[in-house]
Parts: C-alpha cells; sequence; structure tokens
C-alpha cells in the first residue's frame, strides 16, 4: 500500500453513535463532500443533528492530496446515507461537487476531477477495508442508493437528484480495476 496511512480524528460523538460488529459491514459507499475543502466537512461533521447528541457524518475522509482521516471508527454506525448506515462504511472525497448551491437547479453540474492521488488513497483504503472486515463485498455510489429527487431550491417546479455524489467525474471502471468489492447494481 505504498505511503497509505489513517489518521485517526474521532468526532466528538463517535462513542455516542450506535455500535455494530465487523460481520455486520458489507458495503463500502462513496460519497463527495461537496463542500470546498476537509476543515469545512469536519465542520459539517462535528455539527449535532439528533437526540442522540450525533449528526451526519462519513467514516472516512479522502482530502485531495491524499490524505486520510477516520472520523469514526467503522465498528459505529455513522449516518451517512439513508436506509444502509447499519451495515456501510462511508468514504467522503473531497470535491466541491455542487458546493454551495446543492440544490439550484442550475447548479447541478459536479465539474471538479477527482485526483490522482485521492483515487491511489482510495483504492488502498478499499484494500485494507476488505482485509479488516471480510464479509464486506460491495460498493456503490451514495446516488445508486438514494435516489430521491425533491424540488429545486431555485424553482420548485423543477426537480433535482437530492444525492448526486461521488457524481459523473468519479471513475468508477479505474477505481473498480482490481478492486476486491463488487458494485451494487444500479
Amino acid at each position: 500500500m505504498g505511503d497509505f496511512s489513517i489518521h485517526e480524528q474521532p468526532l466528538p460523538y463517535a462513542d455516542r453513535l450506535d455500535t455494530r460488529t465487523s460481520a455486520d459491514i458489507d458495503l463500502v459507499v462513496i460519497h463527495c463532500t461537496e463542500l470546498p475543502d476537509l476543515a469545512e466537512a469536519r465542520r459539517y461533521g462535528e455539527q449535532v443533528l439528533y437526540d442522540s447528541g450525533t449528526g451526519n457524518s462519513g467514516h472516512y475522509y479522502i482530502d485531495r492530496d491524499g490524505r486520510t482521516v477516520r472520523y469514526v471508527p467503522d465498528t459505529r454506525i455513522a449516518h451517512h446515507v439513508r436506509g444502509y448506515n447499519a451495515r456501510a462504511i462511508g468514504i467522503e472525497l473531497v470535491n466541491t461537487g455542487r458546493y454551495p448551491h446543492w440544490l439550484a437547479a442550475d447548479h447541478q453540474a459536479m465539474d471538479e476531477t477527482y485526483t490522482d492521488a485521492q483515487l491511489d488513497a482510495l483504492r488502498a483504503l478499499l484494500v485494507y477495508l476488505k482485509a479488516e472486515h471480510p464479509t464486506l463485498t460491495n460498493i456503490a455510489g451514495h446516488e445508486d442508493l438514494d435516489t430521491q429527487s425533491v424540488p429545486a431550491s431555485d424553482n420548485p417546479h423543477v426537480q433535482v437528484r437530492r444525492k448526486r455524489d461521488p457524481g459523473p467525474r468519479f471513475p468508477w471502471p479505474e477505481v473498480l480495476a482490481g478492486c476486491p468489492l463488487a458494485r451494487l447494481p444500479e
């Protein structure tokens, strides 16, 4: 895995998230932060949104330079994708996506390309996760699992996808080549 390493930076509420066993994990979900940088993603992750004192966050974040940080232990259930959290590990790639007008009808392009360093780190992380969790078999994009459309923020007569990440610039064939996981059917 070369220079691959994981920097531990647990969220303040990580110990309040529900627990699970390694055997419960069979899915990785790829996200993009849709924020300008890792510091802003951290701020969003630290926001408490639920009565449990927790918020929304992936488990791992990969910055544009390939630096990989873990905000939530694998055996804690992070809130990152509706309906799949109990079985999934969330990986967030720092990328602007549709920021800052996520749901505006005229702002749905996701133009930022993922960096080679991010993709190298992602592939190394996927190999690491498969070794750590033998039951891990599948991978999906957030957009594959959350297909809900909502009224556009700037025009309620237009419907836009609630989630589009990792988006059209994510190179699925490149990531899946040699990947120990199978993509869930779209």
